[in-house]
C-alpha cells in the first residue's frame, strides 16, 4: 500500500510521537511556526495530516513499525 510518499514518511518519522493523534497534533503545531518561505514544508505537512486523518489508529499502528527500522537489532 503506497499511502505515503518518501518525503511524507520522512516527515512522519521526524515528528512521530508514537500515536496517530499525537503525530497529527505535532504536525499541526508545527504549521503555526512555518514562515512564508516554507510553503513546500507546509504543503507536505498538510498532506500528511490529511492522510493521517483518513486512517484509523489500527491502520496507523500496523503501518508505523514497517516505516521505522529497529536499530536495536544488529547482525553479528
Amino acid at each position: 500500500m503506497e499511502r505515503f510518499t518518501i518525503e511524507e514518511i520522512n516527515l512522519m518519522c521526524i515528528y512521530d510521537t508514537g500515536t496517530r493523534s499525537g503525530l497529527i497534533a505535532a504536525l499541526t503545531d508545527t504549521l503555526g511556526y512555518l514562515q512564508a518561505d516554507e510553503a513546500e514544508l507546509r504543503t507536505l505537512a498538510e498532506s500528511v495530516i490529511s492522510r493521517l486523518n483518513a486512517m484509523t489508529d489500527a491502520e496507523y499502528a500496523q503501518l508505523m513499525p514497517s516505516l521505522i527500522p529497529d536499530y536495536g537489532e544488529t547482525e553479528g
